[in-house]
């Protein structure tokens, strides 16, 4: 007679959401080159073989600045101002008044347009879901005018459509309301959903507390550091998958 242990059927999945910054598009490359054509200019101090340490900084964000900038505490530009005074004072920097923080900005801004790129495995990564049956898009903490134009840029925006930003919903993740109105748009059931994103506290974790099925993205050299929770080990604990790269994804829809 059976004892009562039998198989409980898996979960069949049937769409996948994505992360954008550091997921589908290298973010961090296009940090890197923003930052150094705003060192060259207004850190002359700091000498091009430390930008790799100015942009561990820049992305560490000890201050969780922008943290608090999805929570609704500050707007997006002083989050970036405090980011930048930060900054400044790190690597002693001149005081920025208000002018030069925006002509700061702005040249930041236009190097760091220039430079988004997709990663190799993020195409052909959504093309396989698509062809999988499955539904797809993305969410967003940053701000959506600026997610739509990175994603038509890197040829992302007919695959992983942006169906979630902080300032189209009102609040960010981890919150686990972002997740499941992603969810409602995408037409899936949560536990029905993937979401995979870079940061194991923000996407991993709040997607699998909102009842995804939570995986967080762990490449080679793309840990922030500082403050962020980057345990592997703590995550597999907690049932969130761990890949190094999308070409591993497959294999959890399959």
């Amino acid at each position: 007679m059976p004892d009562g242990g039998a198989d409980v059927p898996r979960t069949v999945i049937r769409g996948v959401l994505f992360d954008i910054d550091d997921t589908l598009v290298d973010t961090r490359s296009a940090f890197a080159a923003a930052l150094g054509e705003v060192a060259a200019e207004f850190l002359p101090g700091v000498p091009p073989e430390d930008y790799p340490r100015l942009l561990a900084t820049w992305r560490a964000d000890t201050g969780r600045y922008y943290q608090a900038f999805t929570r609704g505490e500050i707007g997006h530009l002083d989050q970036r101002r405090a980011r930048v005074d930060q900054l400044h004072e790190v690597y002693d920097g001149a005081t920025l008044d208000d002018a030069t923080f925006l002509r700061w900005n702005e040249r930041y801004d236009e190097a760091f347009e220039r430079a988004w790129t997709a990663f190799d495995d993020a195409v052909p990564t959504v093309t396989a879901a698509r062809r999988a049956g499955l539904r797809t898009g993305s969410l967003s903490n940053a701000l959506a005018a600026m997610q739509r134009v990175k994603l038509a840029v890197t040829g992302l925006d007919g695959l992983a459509p942006l169906l979630v930003s902080l300032d189209t919903f009102g609040v960010g993740k981890p919150d686990p309301r972002v997740f499941l109105e992603a969810c409602r748009l995408l037409g899936t059931a949560p536990e029905e959903t993937i979401y995979v994103g870079d940061e194991l506290d923000t996407d991993g974790r709040g997607a699998q507390r909102a009842g995804l099925r939570g995986v967080w993205l762990d490449r080679p050299g793309g840990r922030r550091g500082g403050p962020h929770d980057e345990d592997p080990a703590g995550a597999a604990a907690e049932g969130i998958a761990v890949i190094g790269g999308l070409g591993e994804l497959p294999a959890l829809w399959s």
